[in-house]
């Protein structure tokens, strides 16, 4: 793993901070109706992405995850103006403003997903790997899903598969305590989820998800198992969200003290203080970053309030292509 240096802590607070800001302007968007559906937020779990991003070879590697998918493809490299746009439904989005906020994708990045159905990525994770091995690509895929789907048999269909073939992926499931409204310990017997992969000695445990550092590390030693040809890994990233599951959840089941409580080991506060401890940066530097977030997410929101919406035709053009159909002019 390359060393995690002052470049490193200024980036992880600087990305991390962008992708909060990026998310709470989300939400009063939202409230606007200028993005509408489901709008599942990440705020309070950005370490397990900052700590994976770190760990990764974005030349090559792949990730796929849930429905809570807005700043994975940021991370990755997807241009956040095009986020922004896709979640206001514009033509000028990743996917032409037709898959909205459950489905962010970039080919070209590598980021296949956003899913809407619980626990249907898993098997399309081990897809990428298989393929990833078969074509000898020497890339590793990162598979995520929530606490509530490795309730799914596809996961033990696809643990069995994966560790059968070996194949070079790291599975992560991003415990955040509750799936929807339900905490894990009123669905599961052993609320140790990581120890799921022992019934197929899938190398597994967990990790302290509120920690890029710990993240990072954790995440290193998986993909390089997996690139090395030593097959899976499942990891179990205990985090929080501080938001509900999505913006029409009252939070019934949890106390603002709970929340309150979390809030003290913010991922992003974490890494503040250690670069303000170590005077990797002057107050006047911190302000300076904060300003270039604060800029950055108004450029996204411009961009997305001026883009067109989609054209008509482009609804058929996105479902079926028949050749000689005289009624629709196709124009992709």
């Amino acid at each position: 793993m390359e060393k995690i240096t002052k470049e490193v802590y200024l980036k992880w607070y600087e990305d991390m901070l962008f992708w909060r800001k990026f998310e709470d302007k989300l939400a009063a968007v939202y409230i606007q109706q200028k993005v509408r559906g489901f709008l599942h937020l990440y705020n309070g779990q950005e370490a397990v992405l900052a700590g994976a991003l770190h760990a990764m070879d974005l030349t090559k590697d792949k990730m796929i995850t849930a429905y809570r998918n807005h700043v994975q493809p940021i991370g990755m490299g997807v241009d956040p103006r095009k986020v922004m746009a896709e979640l206001f439904g514009k033509v000028t989005g990743t996917s032409k403003g037709m898959g909205g906020s459950m489905h962010i994708f970039s080919k070209e990045h590598r980021f296949y997903g956003g899913h809407g159905i619980v626990g249907g990525q898993i098997p399309l994770g081990a897809g990428l790997a298989f393929a990833d091995k078969y074509k000898k690509n020497d890339a590793v895929t990162l598979c995520y899903m929530g606490d509530g789907a490795v309730r799914q048999g596809s996961l033990h269909e696809t643990f069995n598969l994966a560790m059968l073939w070996q194949l070079p992926v790291v599975f992560v499931c991003e415990n955040n305590g509750y799936a929807m409204g339900t905490s894990v310990a009123r669905t599961s017997y052993s609320t140790d989820i990581w120890k799921l992969g022992l019934g197929y000695e899938m190398p597994c445990g967990p990790v302290d998800g509120m920690d890029p550092v710990t993240v990072a590390k954790e995440m290193s030693k998986a993909i390089e198992r997996a690139r090395s040809g030593g097959g899976p890994t499942f990891l179990e990233m205990k985090t929080y969200r501080y938001r509900g599951h999505s913006m029409s959840d009252a939070q019934h089941y949890r106390t603002k003290e709970e929340v309150e409580e979390y809030k003290k080991i913010d991922p992003i506060t974490q890494v503040l203080d250690v670069i303000k401890e170590k005077k990797y940066a002057t107050d006047e530097e911190i302000k300076a970053i904060d300003k270039r977030v604060k800029n950055l997410v108004s450029e996204c929101e411009k961009f997305a309030e001026e883009s067109d919406f989609p054209p008509v035709n482009q609804l058929y053009d996105m479902v079926y292509e028949q050749e000689n159909y005289p009624f629709l002019q196709h124009k992709l």
